[in-house]
């Protein structure tokens, strides 16, 4: 069967609904290898982005535009996690076990340089929401004390410590999205009016991934440490994408999954937890195989875990790496500027993303007029484009968010697709 023979529609049912390991396994990609990525191919500055996209399995005339979703992993995750996955299956003996297991730290330590950490300050998750909900479980809350969220932060968050909250006697409160994005300095005299002397945690979104907006998080971990207050930064939406120094930021916590922008495994994640803040920790579980080094001896009683995604995840941070963290966020926010600049262009898109370079990254959400959102995203999984809609009144629309692994070419289908379907209807 020839690689052609998997149409669009197909194409992308097989990756919404498993992912490119899907798409991998399916007849079609039967021999598939990609060309070799060269470390001379990736000097910075000097990158060959059409070498980075030949790594990937997505069809030419396929365009995945939803990076702030689910990113596809490069084939060689999809081979590792199957080769190990295999070797462990077939040679189940406690010496591969504890080797393959001991891969784990190795990992560790390269989500440490990717982050400019230590080692003893990392925990590798399933996904940001574990480690958000590993926050909200770890820290001693009781009535009387005061925890601040963005009201625009991931779900996964918000409805935690609400929950918590109410479980536990504490109060949240909240402060509120401004549309349009009123500027860093606005974000942080807000959050410096909502803090009181209860408030004991601030916790918000590194970007949004509601409309992609920017936020001052190296600015508000400074208020938070300032006032004694711990920080949490939800980085679902930067990890991965943005060239992100926590030794310059400074938060207490920071989460992340490698699913998203990092194009990693699925259901491996990380969280970062400052020294300075541990002994303030609680475990969220106990269990066997924790971490070999820092808070991951305590922390990291998860039980048997999916050891070949865990050594795998460390296998796409060196990928990332011999690119450049830098390169990539470099590529990802150009593309998001054609994506922003063709589709403004067209009349009747409004445009919910900030105008502004400076308070965005990648993640481009508008809406298309009138058009059903739906029904458009619907129409853009025909043209073998994959996005995402978001309904209600809050900012509905669509959402496009471009990575590293994009070329100009799928920008292009996006924008004359959504200027096709404003023009002639759906």
């Amino acid at each position: 069967m020839s690689r052609s023979s998997l149409n669009r529609r197909d194409f992308t049912r097989l990756f919404a609904f498993g992912g490119s390991a899907a798409v991998l396994s399916h007849p079609s990609f039967e021999g598939f290898r990609p060309a070799s990525l060269s470390t001379r191919s990736l000097r910075p500055g000097a990158v060959k982005w059409d070498d980075v996209r030949s790594q990937f399995l997505m069809p030419p005339d396929v365009s995945v535009l939803n990076a702030a979703n689910l990113c596809p992993s490069p084939a060689r995750v999809l081979e590792t996690v199957v080769e190990y996955t295999e070797r462990l299956d077939r040679e189940p003996f406690p010496s591969y076990r504890t080797e393959i297991l001991g891969a784990k730290e190795r990992t560790r330590e390269l989500l440490a340089g990717f982050l400019r950490v230590t080692p003893e300050e990392i925990l590798i998750t399933r996904n940001t929401s574990e480690a958000n909900n590993w926050v909200s479980n770890g820290l001693d809350l009781g009535p009387g004390d005061e925890v601040l969220i963005f009201s625009d932060n991931h779900p996964s968050n918000n409805r935690a410590w609400k929950a918590k909250g109410e479980r536990f006697g504490y109060t949240v409160r909240e402060v509120e999205q401004v549309t349009p994005h009123p500027g860093f300095e606005y974000y942080l005299e807000a959050f410096e009016r909502a803090i009181t002397v209860n408030t004991r945690v601030m916790t918000f979104m590194h970007q949004s991934n509601v409309a992609g907006e920017l936020f001052p998080a190296k600015e508000l971990c400074a208020l938070a440490r300032d006032r004694g207050i711990i920080s949490l930064i939800d980085g679902a939406q930067s990890f991965g994408l943005l060239d992100v120094d926590l030794s310059d930021i400074q938060p207490d916590f920071y989460s992340g999954s490698a699913h998203k922008w990092p194009c990693g495994p699925k259901e491996t994640g990380v969280l970062y937890v400052n020294a300075r803040v541990q002994d303030r920790f609680w475990p969220s579980s106990y269990s066997a195989y924790s971490g070999r080094s820092g808070i991951s001896r305590t922390h990291e009683g998860m039980g048997q875990r999916d050891t070949p995604a865990l050594l795998t995840f460390g296998t796409q941070i060196e990928f990332l790496q011999s690119i450049g963290q830098g390169e990539i966020e470099a590529r990802s926010r150009g593309l998001a500027n054609q994506l922003i600049e063709g589709l403004n262009a067209i009349e009747g898109v409004h445009m919910w993303t900030p105008a502004e370079p400076e308070l965005r990254a990648a993640v481009v959400t508008f809406r298309p007029g009138e058009l059903d959102a739906r029904r458009v995203l619907g129409a853009l999984e025909e043209d073998g484009i994959v996005a995402a809609a978001r309904g209600g009144s809050d900012r509905g629309g669509i959402r496009f968010s471009p990575h590293f692994y994009n070329m100009e070419v799928d920008i292009e289908r996006a924008i004359d697709a959504i200027g096709r379907y404003m023009r002639q209807g759906l």
